[in-house]
């Protein structure tokens, strides 16, 4: 099965509804979407509509080490899970959570509680991490590591989430020979389930052109 998204809604959410089945609400990254809006989501998402959730940033600012900042993060977008019966949760690691043997520990710890929480949980390491090795230390706890299969090729595990943040950064767009290689790599992949996020600003266009170019 193969799942195609981007983050955030680029486009007004009636819109989108009409062209992807799942979305990573960046919202409560920053500060929560308001009640309304969350409403209006769950009643304007079709049969089916999978939410995931991008975990608050200061957890990665607190080094993902449990503590009051945490706990209460967590709680507050436990309850918007709740609210747009999201399963997924994505905690992104800013780029001075070096892959230390100290911070791979807690790293583990935290995964292990918020497994609890969420169905699926996904940790996207910064640069400076070994994408297989990532692998290895989140599936031993039954959650995922994100990576750019541009970048770092495939994930050999069963099930993979990939996140593509543009060939240049965020402000940059996929160029049609990129989305038919990354066609060509997701048509190589042995998964049993992938998801493929599109980060970078033409991301609406992008996503849409990957799931032509797979005749999703």
């Amino acid at each position: 099965m193969i799942t195609v998204g981007c983050a955030g809604f680029p486009v007004p959410a009636t819109r989108y509804f009409r062209e992807f089945m799942f979305v990573e609400v960046q919202e409560t990254h920053v500060s929560l979407p308001g009640p309304g809006t969350i409403r209006r989501w769950r009643r304007e998402a079709p049969g089916g509509f999978r939410f995931a959730l991008l975990g608050p940033r200061e957890i990665g600012q607190e080094g993902f080490r449990d503590g009051k900042v945490i706990e209460t993060a967590l709680k507050s977008i436990e309850a918007v899970a709740d609210e747009l019966e999201a399963k997924l949760a994505v905690f992104v690691g800013p780029p001075e959570f070096t892959p230390t043997r100290a911070n791979k520990a807690i790293l583990r710890d935290f995964l292990v509680n918020v497994k609890k929480r969420f169905e699926r949980v996904v940790f996207e390491p910064p640069p400076g991490w070994d994408p297989d090795e990532c692998d290895e230390l989140t599936q031993e706890v039954g959650a995922l590591a994100a990576r750019d299969p541009l970048n770092a090729g495939l994930s050999r595990l069963k099930v993979a989430y990939y996140r593509l943040h543009g060939p240049a950064g965020h402000k940059s767009r996929y160029e049609d020979p990129a989305i038919e290689r990354l066609a060509e790599i997701a048509r190589g992949a042995k998964h049993d389930d992938a998801t493929y996020v599109f980060t970078n600003v033409d991301m609406f266009a992008d996503a849409k052109r990957f799931k032509k170019a797979m005749k999703l």
